[in-house]
């Protein structure tokens, strides 16, 4: 049990030192990009060509830097799954806990973000994958302890596939706003507002992986529940 603590403590402290980083970034880029008031990204000002590639680097080492600690921390398949969407969640939340903490942004709970920007911008409001990071931070933390535990903890072909479907509509809420924009390229961006987030898509996805998640943990408790 104390060996499951230190573990999941030590992936903490990695996932929240690790949205710091980032948030410390993003406001040296906000006073860079958005110099009259670095709280307002929209109207959107593009990055230059070169600044762009930097930052889509950076993500993607990002995630690899998160995948690959995950990778140390656990073994199984399943653990490794839930070290990396724990650790993922927090440091998304305490992204924007740092945020608000240095620069005082967000200012409100439904204020759009940029979020992402593989393999096009993801636009919409910032509570949004907050939500899904906190479902991640509550499975992956209880899946961890689980089989810490010596508990069976798996993915069936039916969860796998609600969370795959899940995923993909979450993922889509975001990717829309910008599709639109996609055939004039660079100077479409130039100026973007936030117009319209798919709700819809978003909250039957976060369904979906709600589910998935809570049928796993379900039937593990079930199977393991003295009779």
């Amino acid at each position: 049990m104390f060996e499951a603590n230190r573990s999941i403590l030590w992936l903490t402290l990695f996932a929240v030192a690790m949205a710091n980083v980032e948030a410390v970034l993003v406001v040296h880029l906000r006073s860079l990009y958005y110099p009259d008031n670095p709280l307002a990204i929209f109207p959107l000002n593009l990055m230059s060509h070169r600044d762009l590639l930097i930052e889509l680097g950076r993500e993607a080492a990002t995630i690899m830097m998160i995948l690959a600690v995950a990778l140390l921390a656990a073994r199984r398949v399943i653990s490794v799954f839930a070290a990396f969407v724990y650790m993922f969640g927090l440091w998304d939340i305490f992204y924007y806990v740092w945020l608000k903490l240095l620069i005082g942004w967000p200012s409100s709970w439904l204020e759009w973000d940029v979020l992402f920007l593989i393999p096009w911008p993801w636009f919409g409001p910032w509570l949004t994958p907050v939500l899904i990071a906190l479902l991640f931070v509550i499975w992956g933390g209880w899946t961890l302890l689980m089989t810490q535990r010596g508990r069976d903890v798996r993915f069936t072909p039916t969860t796998c596939a609600l969370f795959i479907m899940g995923t993909a509509l979450a993922l889509a809420a975001f990717l829309l706003p910008a599709v639109p924009l996609l055939p004039g390229g660079e100077e479409a961006f130039r100026g973007y507002r936030p117009d319209g987030f798919s709700w819809g898509l978003y909250t039957a996805g976060y369904i979906l992986m709600a589910a998935s998640l809570w049928i796993i943990a379900r039937s593990t408790d079930t199977a393991h529940r003295p009779s």
